[in-house]
């Protein structure tokens, strides 16, 4: 699946193993970072990382997993499935600054808003900080998850570390001393898979989850503010038992739009934040589009980018005209040059397809263990009583529903 991100002047996408980078202001070359031509892991710190408790069944690839770009745009970083960490600075112009080593395969990144650290989330349920002023400085364990963890971010005055596993569970952790818990925001019922503070809204925080809902809380104290149940808006009218996770929120800069993206739905829902009322999210508009998007995000302009699994059509924008979205046309000059730039590089992102859900794997899953137990039971009494049959030399008889297991009704 192929990622994006807009920060400052710059439009960033990662596509498989490749990391693709074009400024929206000026015409110019693309940056391409490639992973599969990127530093090797030393041989000798192989076997520590078997013993670590990553399978050695398990084989590395280049594929990137996460991507993140620091406020300013100043910085970004990136983490693949050969557990790399590569620092970048785009300013003057783009330079891979350093290449750490991460323990686990990583799941989520963000900057702190000062640009001093990145912190890493992984699939073991840790967090490490690895440092941007010393970019050759080994990762510090900072907390830790007993189950996988799906997203981290940070609070804007970096007083917080939030973090989001695969157990439902939002935890908000002093980020100076994290085995420090501020708070538990509870409440989703399936895995959170994605968080955002959003612009202008400090104390609050916005999640998703498989359960199809998006939540805002008061992260501070753990105080539920409003919920959303996405399947009101459409995305679910067909089928009601369908489960779909959300898979990004994001919010634009001036804090008064709010898009949320569903895994494996040709739409994106747009919410307008009501300022006047604490933590309310109100429905916009629903963005119908061709094709399932691969990723969403908000450029420095407050306007909407679409990306889509489409060479011809790979790119859509959306601005906000008298209190609607409106699509943009395609001659537009920012949106013709990022289009035109993707295009010549689209053989890129034709291996970044995925042919099942990313979130299959993380629902809970329900067994019927009574069922199981009245079917072994009523296969056992059937054995006994043709086996009893055969001894004695007549027909096997058929047992009642009593002599199976069910409960006759009793008689007053």
């Amino acid at each position: 699946m192929a990622v994006v991100c807009s920060k400052a002047d710059w439009f960033v996408t990662s596509c498989s193993t490749t990391l693709v980078a074009l400024n929206r202001k000026q015409s110019g070359e693309p940056f391409v970072f490639d992973c599969s031509k990127a530093e090797k892991k030393p041989k000798e710190s192989d076997g520590d990382n078997k013993s670590a408790g990553e399978g050695s069944e398990e084989k590395d690839s280049d594929r990137i997993l996460a991507f993140a770009i620091s406020a300013s745009g100043k910085h970004v970083v990136l983490t693949d499935d050969h557990k790399r960490l590569v620092l970048f600075c785009t300013e003057p112009s783009w330079k891979c600054i350093s290449t750490r080593w991460v323990v686990r395969r990583c799941t989520s990144l963000a900057f702190t808003q000062a640009e001093d650290e990145v912190f890493v989330a992984d699939k073991s349920g840790d967090v490490y900080s690895f440092s941007i002023l010393e970019p050759q400085k080994v990762g510090e364990l900072k907390l830790g998850h007993l189950s996988m963890l799906l997203d981290v971010t940070l609070s804007p005055d970096d007083k917080y570390i939030i973090t989001a596993d695969r157990d439902e569970k939002i935890r908000v952790s002093f980020r100076r001393s994290p085995y420090n818990i501020q708070a538990f925001c509870l409440g989703h019922t399936e895995f959170v898979s994605s968080l955002l503070v959003p612009a202008g809204h400090p104390d609050w925080l916005l999640s998703g989850s498989g359960d199809g809902t998006v939540k805002v809380w008061h992260y501070e104290t753990g105080r539920r503010l409003h919920s959303v149940d996405l399947r009101k808006f459409g995305l679910d009218s067909e089928n009601t038992e369908k489960r779909f996770a959300v898979s990004r929120i994001i919010s634009s800069p001036d804090g008064q739009h709010v898009a949320v993206q569903c895994e494996g739905f040709p739409s994106v829902q747009l919410f307008a934040v009501d300022c006047g009322t604490e933590g309310l999210l109100n429905p916009a508009d629903t963005l119908t589009l061709p094709l399932s998007p691969w990723d969403v995000t908000f450029d420095s302009q407050n306007q909407l980018w679409v990306l889509l699994e489409s060479e011809d059509m790979n790119v859509l924008l959306y601005q906000h005209f008298e209190q609607h979205w409106r699509l943009c046309d395609s001659e537009c000059p920012e949106l013709k040059r990022i289009t035109d730039a993707l295009q010549t590089q689209w053989h890129l992102f034709k291996d970044s397809v995925e042919l099942e859900s990313r979130f299959k794997h993380l629902y809970k899953v329900n067994f019927d263990n009574m069922a199981s137990y009245l079917q072994k039971k009523q296969e056992r009494l059937d054995m006994e009583n043709k086996k009893r049959a055969a001894a004695n030399g007549t027909k096997p008889n058929k047992k009642s529903k009593t002599e199976s297991g069910a409960v006759p009704h009793s008689t007053s």
